[in-house]
């Protein structure tokens, strides 16, 4: 009997050649886009580099913009994972220290992405669009309402919430965008695991003190880095 339909072997086959060749493309061009920017980089290039021809780029993508836009969509969406470590029925110190933790292993595992970003809003955020930008409004200022509901309960002290969360980002992606930098101080070639480690606690450390968040016992994140 012969399958048919998207269930059939051979459906699944090139979905998953299509998947597989989308993800080459992709993770090439977050390399090439994180060294030379968006001017810098090319189709021919990004081809290259993910060992296609330039011909299944365009396949794929229509445009380079079409290829950018896709990296920071996915790089939003992961930072959009993160949050989901903020809830208002959790204790503020459990939160915020799963939070930081999400956050550097972000910076850990993908600072190509990380770095890209910042290079796009150094340069004004071009190809940021307005959908982007009003969703990250729209969900840190949700998230927001969480830190004030918390000081209101005596839980931490009074903040202004998108500030602190200014400062969770800076001390967070510092280690992916300005990773020679960390190198450099740390006197390594490499930012190890046990180095993530050490920075999660030390920034957990300060927030929560900073916050006036008590903590009766180590946080389960930092439970979780040990």
């Amino acid at each position: 009997m012969t399958l048919s339909g998207d269930k059939s072997p051979k459906k699944t086959g090139e979905r998953r050649i299509r998947q597989r060749n989308r993800t080459r493309i992709i993770e090439a061009a977050i390399e090439v886009f994180a060294r030379k920017g968006f001017d810098g980089a090319s189709i021919a290039e990004i081809a290259a580099r993910s060992g296609l021809p330039k011909a299944n780029v365009y396949y794929y993508f229509e445009t380079k913009e079409a290829i950018y836009s896709t990296i920071i969509d996915n790089l939003i969406a992961e930072w959009d994972a993160a949050l989901g470590s903020l809830a208002a029925d959790r204790s503020p110190a459990d939160a915020l220290s799963d939070y930081i933790r999400a956050k550097l292993d972000l910076s850990r595992k993908r600072p190509a992405e990380s770095k890209m970003f910042a290079n796009e809003i150094v340069h004004g955020g071009r190809f940021l669009s307005r959908a982007n930008r009003a969703h990250m409004r729209a969900v840190t200022v949700e998230k927001a309402k969480i830190f004030d509901g918390w000081a209101k309960a005596g839980r931490m002290d009074r903040l202004h919430p998108l500030h602190l969360f200014i400062l969770l980002w800076g001390s967070t992606q510092f280690y992916a965008d300005f990773s020679v930098m960390v190198q450099n101080m740390l006197n390594t070639r490499r930012i190890s695991h046990a180095e993530f480690r050490a920075a999660a606690e030390t920034i957990t450390h300060i927030v929560l003190k900073g916050c006036g968040v008590q903590v009766a016992e180590p946080s389960r994140a930092q439970r979780v880095w040990r």
